[in-house]
């Protein structure tokens, strides 16, 4: 009972630091703690989050692990579950928090936009963002799973989701999950190809992004207009 009372009185203070101050000041383990709170009722979870950081290295590692290597450090299905939402969660709030529909879509908001879709994906995706004639966004979504250069298997695709929604310009993304933001030569390839391709449909591809550990890079803002 005792020790209980212990861990309600800590549970409650780290709850009010954070009502009070939100996470700034916390250490990656305090953040893992609170959160595993509200899986783990009736244990100590300081020991459980100092455990996962020293397994994985890092508190996003151990959000992007997967459930099989976190349940093989103890927690349960649910709480594996719970830590593995955080990205996918994360994801959802920027890109509702970002979506603009009904408005025009900025230049300077197009890059965290854009790399807030990535967010918690492990594998390459490619995304389309269709805008109108005015600017505003009319859709953006994943059109491949897989190689951005394997264009054949989705470019019609991309050109039935520009009709179909009455498109007038395009920006083209898809993740490096290996961490490098360069272009290869494929993707220079694949850049030409789809905005040829687009022309036809009187459709404008403005830019083709690479996103790679949170850093977006711009094929048209480093130099590779010819391919537009």
């Amino acid at each position: 009972m005792q020790d209980d009372n212990i861990h309600t009185g800590h549970r409650e203070r780290v709850k009010k630091q954070f009502i009070e101050n939100d996470i700034e000041n916390f250490l990656p383990h305090q953040i893992l703690e609170l959160l595993l709170f509200y899986a783990i009722p009736r244990r100590d979870t300081n020991p459980i989050a100092h455990r996962l950081l020293n397994k994985f290295g890092s508190i996003s590692a151990v959000f992007e692990a997967p459930i099989e290597l976190l349940m093989k450090e103890g927690l349960s299905e649910s709480t594996a579950v719970l830590l593995k939402l955080i990205p996918s969660l994360s994801r959802v709030y920027l890109n509702d928090k970002y979506k603009n529909n009904d408005k025009i879509i900025l230049e300077e908001d197009i890059f965290p936009y854009i790399t807030s879709k990535f967010i918690g994906i492990s594998e390459e995706v490619v995304i389309i963002l269709l805008m109108d004639l005015k600017g505003k966004e009319v859709y953006s979504g994943i059109v491949r799973r897989g190689s951005v250069n394997a264009v054949d298997f989705y470019i019609r695709d991309i050109m039935n989701l520009c009709l179909n929604y009455n498109a007038h310009t395009a920006i083209l993304a898809h993740n490096h999950p290996s961490g490098f933001a360069l272009p290869s030569k494929s993707d220079l390839n694949t850049t030409k190809l789809i905005a040829d391709s687009l022309k036809v449909i009187n459709v404008k591809l403005l830019d083709h992004l690479i996103v790679a550990d949170g850093e977006c890079i711009s094929l048209k803002q480093n130099g590779f207009d010819e391919y537009f």
